[in-house]
Order: structure tokens, then C-alpha cells, then sequence
């Protein structure tokens, strides 16, 4: 007859054993812990415990100090499921230090790596090692000095890594991240200063978020790439550049058979922008913001740069519908639309990941329509052209289509036309200039760059003005 005590002796084995087990990774985390900074400075660890009835170590009051003089804090280290392959690990109260001065570099509130690929992993040092990856990670309340070393590793290549100032991110979110890839990276509610932003000099800016998904070739053994960067609320105040952005979207990944760059309402204060530069360049730079703004100061752009692909009964189609608008200055459209074979064992997206591709393609006629509209820039500039010449507006016009005339008898009646066409503009007789090319059936790229001068020879175009 079995023994009716066996199901509590086999369930107090098992509890024993998983207690066992549990008992020894606050041990490991704390030997790991130790072994990670060790050469490197001095470590001090505060109580490092395990938890009974859940798969949890957690070490407090890390203290590492190291050999350049900087300090690295932490409030608490706790590693979360199966210590050998943690479901989480979670950092908390993080604040890196000057040892000296006690002024931070940078902190965070708490940090939280989803599926790590070990428990411990470098907190100094390489940031992404080759054998460390997370399925998710979140930020919360990061603040960082751009002076920093610290910050000369984080953002190396970035135009403001090394200038005194602060950057502050309220979230990081990130997916699939690697030392090679990352899967999806999102920060948001960014606010920076510095005396050095790069090209943009001493200032401040804020950004809403910015979103990459599908970045590959980090480690430069194969080129980078990105499916996807999505940028919003981007507010620029420096001594070279002063202008907000609503937003930009780049569509990198054509595997789909779409992709491209589209900005939206992109304002540039330029008025702001002459008044902090030299006193000796304010004339020039304010004559060229009059004509482009129409005194306003404020330049505004719109623009939307995009391709399409499609297979069709064994041969491509590329296609774009693109603008390009400088609010009251002009706005530029054109539409194009290229049947086309192309190499044997290239792929469409390939083409918009090496544009050389595209030269030994085999173009199938074609079309391109290009649209320039003039709201207002034209008329200002035969105003400011006149006005340099020192004749009148009548005058400088007929000047310039004598020229027209002249370059039309040197390179053809179809450059002629173009020309001719633009000075209407400047008269205002016209307001649009439209043009339409055909290209020829049996054509490529290659040939055509090896010979521009006989380009227009070999199209059919024609031009017109409204």
C-alpha cells in the first residue's frame, strides 16, 4: 500500500531544492557584481538578498569608484525570473558622479531591460558588448552632461557630444536591442542645452520624440540601414540656427515598394538669426531673408520627397509624386514615372540602397513632369537683380532674355525654352512653368552621364508657362 505521506514528502524536496536554488543566485549576483567592476576600482555592496517564494535576487547600495576618478551609484540591482535567463533585470536609483566634486554626469530614476541576455552586463565602460542583448528596454527621467566622458561615449558621432550643457529625456522605450541592431528605439520629452551643439552653436532645443525602428549595421561589418525614423516637435533656439519643426518622417524600408522623406512645416527665423550674426554680415543676410520672405523674417518649408515601386509583366515601375514648398516663394512639383529592367538579380529596394544600381538599369521610355509655381520670390528677385545692376526692372528683364537667347543658340532650342520660360517668371508674365519630358525607349542612365551636353538631344520635351 503506498505510503499516503509521499505527495508532502516530494513537495517539500521540491521546495527545499527551489530554495536551494534561489539561495544561491543573491550569491552569484553578488560575486558577478563584483567581478564585473573588478581591476577597474573599488566596490562596495550594501545587503544582497534573494526572495522565497519568487525567482528574485536584489543588491543594494552599489558604490563603484574607478581609476578616473568617477563614481557610479546605485540604489538597487534586481534580477528577476531564472537567474541563468532572467526575465528582467531592474536598475534603480542610477546616478553616475565626479568623485571630486560629487557633480553628477548622469542619472536615472529607473531602468527596467526586458530578456536581457545575461543578469549582469557592463554598467561602465563598452555599453553594448557583442554578447549582451535585450528584448525591451524602458528609461525613465535620464539626465546626462554633454561634457562629460561618459557622454563622449554615448553619442559618439553625435555633432554635440563633449559641449557643456545637459540633455534631459523623460522615457526611453526600446525593442530587440543588440550591439549591431536595434529593433525599435523611442525617446521622448527631450530638453537640451550646451555651448557647443555642433553646427548649431551655443543654444537650447526641445523634442518631442524620436522614433527609429529597423537600424542594422551599428557594428560596421555590413552598411547601416533604417526602416524608420519619425521625428516630432523639434524646437531650435541657437546662435545659428533659430526654427521649429513639426515633423519629419523617413521612410527608409522599401521593401514594401514605397518609401521617402516628408517635412512638415519646418519654420526657420531668420529675422532672429541676422540679429546674432556679425554686424559686418546682417546687410547681405537681410537682403537675401527679404527676397526669400517677403520681409517676414520667418521662412517656412514643406516638402515631400517620395518613390513607389511596382512589378509589372516582368518589368519595374518607378514612380514619384514629390513638392518641395518655401511658402510665398515658389513651390517645385514634379511627378515621374520610369518602366525600367533591371539587372538580373536586383531587387527594387536594392536600387534605393545603391543608387549605382539604378545607372546599369534599362529604361523603358518614361516620363517626368516638373512644375514650377512662383508665389511671389520672382518678382523680388528682378527687383533685387535691378537694383544691384543699378537699371530698372524693364531694363534688367531684357537683359536677362538677350542672355537666354544667347545660351539657347549654344546648347538648343529645348534649353531655350527653360530659360525663356524663367524669365517670364521674373517679368510676371507667367506664373507656372510646366515642363514635360519623354525619354527615349532603349536608354540608361550610364550612357547619358557620359555625355550630358547631348541630353536634350535625346529627349522629347516641351515647355510651357501659364
Amino acid at each position: 500500500m503506498p505510503d499516503s505521506r509521499w505527495p508532502l514528502i516530494a513537495g517539500a524536496s521540491l521546495l527545499l531544492a527551489a530554495a536551494s536554488a534561489l539561495a544561491d543566485d543573491p550569491e552569484r549576483l553578488e560575486a558577478d557584481l563584483r567581478a564585473m567592476f573588478g581591476g577597474h576600482g573599488s566596490v562596495e555592496l550594501g545587503e544582497v538578498s534573494g526572495a522565497l517564494l519568487r525567482s528574485r535576487a536584489t543588491a543594494e547600495d552599489l558604490v563603484f569608484e574607478t581609476d578616473e576618478g568617477e563614481r557610479l551609484r546605485l540604489a538597487r540591482y534586481i534580477v528577476n525570473g531564472d537567474y541563468d535567463s532572467p526575465h528582467e533585470v531592474i536598475l534603480e536609483g542610477l546616478r553616475i558622479e565626479d568623485s571630486l566634486t560629487e557633480l553628477p554626469l548622469m542619472s536615472a530614476e529607473r531602468i527596467v531591460l526586458g530578456e536581457p541576455s545575461r543578469a549582469v552586463f557592463p554598467l561602465y565602460g563598452d555599453l553594448v558588448p557583442e554578447d549582451v542583448s535585450f528584448g525591451s528596454l524602458a528609461i525613465d527621467d535620464l539626465v546626462i552632461d554633454l561634457a562629460s566622458e561618459l557622454a563622449e561615449e554615448l553619442f559618439q558621432g553625435a555633432a554635440f557630444r563633449g559641449s557643456e550643457g545637459r540633455l534631459t529625456i523623460a522615457r526611453v522605450r526600446g525593442e530587440s536591442l543588440a550591439h549591431d541592431a536595434i529593433g525599435m528605439l523611442e525617446i521622448t520629452d527631450v530638453a537640451g542645452t550646451g555651448q557647443d551643439l555642433g553646427d548649431l552653436g551655443a543654444g537650447s532645443f526641445t523634442l518631442g520624440s524620436l522614433r527609429l525602428e529597423g537600424l542594422a549595421g551599428l557594428d560596421g561589418d555590413q552598411e547601416e540601414s533604417l526602416a524608420l525614423l519619425a521625428l516630432r516637435d523639434l524646437d531650435i533656439a541657437s546662435d545659428r540656427l533659430v526654427g521649429t519643426l513639426v515633423a519629419l518622417d523617413l521612410d527608409g524600408d522599401f521593401g514594401d515598394g514605397s518609401g521617402g522623406l516628408s517635412l512638415e512645416d519646418f519654420r526657420v527665423d531668420l529675422a532672429r538669426m541676422i540679429a546674432l550674426a556679425p554686424e559686418e554680415e546682417r546687410t547681405r543676410l537681410r537682403m537675401a531673408s527679404n527676397v526669400l520672405t517677403d520681409g517676414s523674417g520667418e521662412l517656412r518649408l514643406d516638402a515631400a520627397i517620395l518613390g513607389n515601386w511596382e512589378e509589372e509583366g516582368g518589368r519595374s515601375i518607378l514612380s514619384s509624386d514629390s513638392h518641395v514648398t518655401a511658402h510665398d516663394a515658389l513651390r517645385l512639383h514634379f511627378d515621374i514615372e520610369l518602366p525600367m529592367v533591371l539587372p538580373d538579380g536586383v531587387a527594387p529596394a536594392d536600387v534605393f540602397a545603391d543608387s549605382e544600381l539604378l545607372e546599369a538599369a534599362t529604361l523603358l521610355g518614361g516620363e517626368i513632369h516638373l512644375t514650377l509655381a512662383d508665389q511671389g520670390l520672382f518678382a523680388r528677385l528682378a527687383t533685387l537683380g535691378a537694383a544691384m545692376e543699378g537699371v530698372t526692372e524693364a531694363q534688367y528683364i531684357e537683359q536677362l532674355r538677350t542672355q537666354a537667347q544667347g545660351f539657347g543658340m549654344m546648347f538648343g532650342a529645348q534649353v531655350q525654352s527653360i530659360l525663356m520660360g524663367l524669365v517670364d517668371l521674373l517679368e510676371g508674365s507667367a506664373s507656372e512653368l510646366a515642363i514635360d519630358i519623354a525619354l527615349p525607349a532603349e536608354s540608361n542612365l550610364a550612357t547619358w552621364s557620359g555625355d550630358p551636353m547631348g541630353v536634350p538631344d535625346k529627349l522629347s520635351m516641351s515647355v510651357e508657362t501659364h
